[in-house]
């Protein structure tokens, strides 16, 4: 793969893990006052409380997942075996690094992953 797709896909990963670590942080920021304690309150207020703390829990596992897979292809990239499937070795097509720079499939064995679930 040639050196400046690889440095290109690099930018991109990283300014990416930029925008998720600076999203997480204000999510943190703007529901400070969201998930504080119930002291006092109805069961609807409890409920409510509830839901939104799993909410805030869901969306930051997304981001937490999306994370780890960008920490993972940037590791790759260190170590000199990024564009590799982790199944077959075969090369990852450009096209379908430059969508999702983090994969770590060819389509085949992606394919073949959710085929399985």
């Amino acid at each position: 793969m040639k050196k400046e797709f690889i440095e290109k896909m690099k930018n991109k990963l990283t300014q990416e893990r930029n925008d998720i670590l600076e999203s997480l942080e204000k999510k943190s920021e703007d529901f400070k006052g969201l998930v504080k304690p119930v002291e006092t309150g109805d069961e609807c207020d409890i409920a409510s409380d509830a839901i939104d703390r799993t909410m805030l829990d869901a969306l930051g596992q997304q981001d937490k997942d999306r994370l780890d897979m960008i920490n993972n292809a940037l590791s790759k990239i260190a170590q000199g075996t990024y564009g590799v499937c982790i199944d077959c070795g075969k090369d990852i097509p450009m096209a379908r690094l430059e969508a999702l720079p983090w994969t770590g499939l060819c389509v085949d064995c992606k394919t073949k992953a959710e085929r399985g679930r």
